[in-house]
Order: C-alpha cells, then sequence, then structure tokens
C-alpha cells in the first residue's frame, strides 16, 4: 500500500512546510500535496499559502517524492494560466508532478474574492470543461475550444510538461458525476472522507462508470484520503486531547462523519488495515499543521511496515 501526505497549508510557517515535504520524501511517502483554499474551513482569519507557489518551492526543495494539489478549484485561475505554471513546475521538478481539479465547496471563499459560486451542477460543469481544456492544452499544439465555461482559441503551451501525460486526477466523493467525469477524463481518483465501507461503494460506482465509458478501470489509480490524528502511544488521555484537536479546527461534526483516524500506532494500524481490506492500495493521509514530527516518525517507523509489499 503506498501512502502519501496531504497538508493544509494554514496556521503555519513556510519553514515548517518546507520541513514537512522534506520529511515525506527522505522517509518512503509515495506522494506529498496541498490543497488549494483561500481561507480555513473554520475562519477567514487564519493565515493560509497560495498552492502554486507552494508548488514550486516543493518542487525545488524535494527529489524523488510525487506530488500536486489535491485539488486545484477549477474555477480560481484562468485555465490557460493554471496550464502554464503546471508546465513550469514540472520541469522544475524533473517530471514529478501530477495536477488535482475539483468543482470547489468553501463558498465563503468564493463569495469574498469575488468568484460566482454556482449551483453543484454548473460547478460540476465547469470541472468538466476545465479537465477537458487542460488535458489538451498540456499535450495539443493549437487548440481551439468552445465551451460555455471556457474559450480558447489557437491557444499554445510551449514548452510541453518533461512527462509524456502529465497525471490529471479528480478529487471529490460524487458516485454519479464526479465519478463519471473521472473515469471519462482523469487518470486518478481521490476520494476524500469516507469509512472503508464508503470507499468500498464508491469503488465499484468507479468502475460501473468506467464500463459504461468503456474504460478499463486498472487504467485510473484511485486513492482515499483520511485525516490523521495521530499519538506515539495508544493512551486515552492523549487520544482525547487529539479529538479536542479535530473538533477545533475542523469542528464538532467531524467526530460524527467517517474518514478521521485517531489513536495510537496500534488504533491505527488496525483502522488503516481495514481500508486495505476494502481495496484501498493507497492512503493519503492529512495532516494539519502544527505538525506533531514524533507522532510522524511513529507513523513511519510503526504503521507504514505493516503494509509494505
Amino acid at each position: 500500500m503506498q501512502f502519501g501526505i496531504h497538508v493544509g497549508p494554514q496556521n503555519t510557517t513556510t519553514d515548517e512546510l518546507r520541513q514537512l515535504w522534506r520529511f515525506a520524501d527522505a522517509h518512503g511517502f509515495s506522494w506529498f500535496s496541498v490543497w488549494d483554499h483561500f481561507y480555513a474551513r473554520t475562519s477567514d482569519r487564519i493565515p493560509h499559502y497560495e498552492a502554486v507557489a507552494l508548488l514550486a518551492a516543493l518542487a525545488c526543495d524535494t527529489q524523488r517524492i510525487r506530488f500536486g494539489c489535491m485539488v486545484f478549484a477549477v474555477q480560481f485561475r484562468n485555465i490557460g494560466l493554471l496550464a502554464k505554471s503546471i508546465v513550469t513546475i514540472d520541469h522544475l521538478s524533473n517530471g514529478r508532478l501530477e495536477v488535482g481539479l475539483g468543482a470547489g465547496w468553501h463558498e465563503p471563499e468564493y463569495r469574498a474574492f469575488g468568484y460566482p459560486f454556482l449551483s453543484d451542477r454548473e460547478r460540476l460543469d465547469q470541472l468538466e470543461e476545465g479537465i477537458t481544456a487542460l488535458r489538451r492544452l498540456l499535450q495539443e499544439d493549437a487548440v481551439t475550444f468552445e465551451g460555455r465555461w471556457i474559450q480558447l482559441r489557437e491557444a499554445r503551451v510551449y514548452p510541453k510538461p518533461l512527462q509524456p501525460r502529465l497525471p490529471l486526477w479528480i478529487g471529490g466523493a460524487g458516485e454519479r458525476r464526479t465519478a463519471r467525469i473521472a473515469a471519462r477524463h482523469a487518470d486518478g481518483w481521490n476520494i476524500p472522507y469516507v469509512s472503508p465501507e464508503g470507499f468500498r461503494q464508491k469503488r465499484a460506482a468507479l468502475e460501473h462508470w468506467c464500463e459504461v465509458e468503456g474504460r478499463d478501470p486498472a487504467t485510473l489509480q484511485i486513492a482515499v484520503q483520511v485525516g490523521l490524528y495521530m499519538a506515539t502511544e495508544d493512551d486515552e488521555r492523549t487520544v482525547s486531547r487529539l479529538r479536542e484537536r479535530l473538533v477545533e479546527q475542523v469542528g464538532p461534526q467531524a467526530l460524527e462523519q467517517p474518514g478521521w483516524l485517531i489513536g495510537g500506532p496500534d488504533r491505527i494500524s488496525a483502522l488503516l488495515a481495514e481500508y486495505h481490506a476494502a481495496g484501498a492500495d493507497w492512503i493519503n493521509v492529512t495532516v494539519r499543521p502544527p505538525v506533531d514530527f514524533e507522532a510522524l516518525q511513529a507513523f513511519v517507523e510503526r504503521v507504514m511496515p505493516l503494509f509494505a509489499s
């Protein structure tokens, strides 16, 4: 099973973020990603960094790990500008970049910065146009595209990525439209914050849409993203403090939602084993600053080896 680290670049420093992705690069993780927001989920006053600039720094700071944004909100950037940024970062990393796109969900940041927050259906339409146009810009010579949301006129992106087919992911949990967009257009689908049984159900939905679209599901990677609130030991007092931290950072509803791993190494390993039994072979663990590097070291030493192939 592969492991990745996903970080929200909020309430942190650039020094801490750089320490975290260097840690991932040096300790056997396969993936590192940041998310794309202007605001934290719980407050507009929490400091928050921007994703494209962080990925450029990450490209230059690491040597081995594959990385990307999970996911870029497709409405936030002109698709041609995003394509140029992607190509530049891919070259900076010697071809290690992968890119996720999503429909967006955090309405307050849209309203604050002047982006229309449209219906779910319209945002998913934007997502499908976005990944279609982005794929063409990265691979074709001159692109003309006439969509409702995106228009391109003989648009050229040069140089091309170092990777002949730079992987594009879809992020989201929808079993109908999101899964079908992934089956139709993407190289991977990242499913956030579901239970093992929920993951099994969504994997089945993806396989269904692959059959509808005439695609071999083995050609599409699938990852599950879970929150990691880990202690170095499985004592209840420490675990209780981790639950309090989860509520503070995400909100009280998180305790009732699936996809949050809370506990010491033994408890975390047991939970991950349930995902593995459900068919997950790629796990991205979300880390929220301030980062507990001692707990991450315990994850590397006491959890990851249990799932090594």
